[in-house]
């Protein structure tokens, strides 16, 4: 779950099937009490008709909540306590170290976290050449990154376009945030 609406109908359809449920976040549901089998099936099913998978393993779900604050972080403006990097931070904030956390996340998904955070970067970055929100020097400031030549050279090395080429596209092609793949990349257009 990424976002609020998200939430919304995880508590809907957990409520439907008359669950004790005590709160719903970012990627994950709490109950008072233990449900039955036949009821997890019931809710895994109906969640999954909305596009949802409920996780059951452990490494499975520190996956998605390591994913979960990446997208927190980069999409929804959460901030990490200034001078502290984004590995230090997943570090402390999942209670585990980051060199687990690491080969972990790249064994579970394929790439590494910080492709992982790349790929979000960029999918935020089309999401305001979209709507030509901000300057190139304001999303590599909000970003993170050094420079503006920076957020290009990384944009382009992914997307195939320049930050201007892409917002002068007829069809400009984004992910949903919670589908962002490494195989996905669109081919330019001549």
């Amino acid at each position: 779950m990424v976002c609020p609406r998200c939430v919304e109908t995880v508590k809907s359809e957990a409520e439907k099937l008359g669950l004790p449920v005590t709160s719903v976040g970012l990627g994950e549901l709490n109950l008072s009490e233990s449900i039955a089998m036949p009821q997890m099936e019931i809710l895994r099913q109906n969640l999954y008709e909305h596009g949802f998978e409920v996780i059951f393993d452990r490494k499975s779900r520190l996956v998605e909540v390591i994913k979960t604050e990446l997208i927190s972080i980069i999409h929804h403006h959460k901030k990490i306590p200034p001078g502290q990097t984004i590995s230090a931070y997943l570090a402390k904030f999942t209670g585990y170290e980051y060199s687990y956390l690491s080969s972990m996340f790249s064994m579970h998904e394929g790439i590494t976290i910080e492709k992982y955070i790349i790929l979000q970067k960029v999918e935020k970055i089309k999401e305001w050449l979209i709507y030509d929100e901000l300057s190139i020097n304001e999303m590599a400031y909000k970003l993170g990154y050094s420079s503006s030549q920076h957020l290009s050279a990384q944009f382009k090395r992914i997307t195939g376009y320049s930050p201007s080429q892409f917002r002068n596209l007829e069809h400009q092609e984004r992910l949903p945030i919670d589908q962002v793949n490494p195989s996905h990349k669109p081919s330019p257009k001549n």
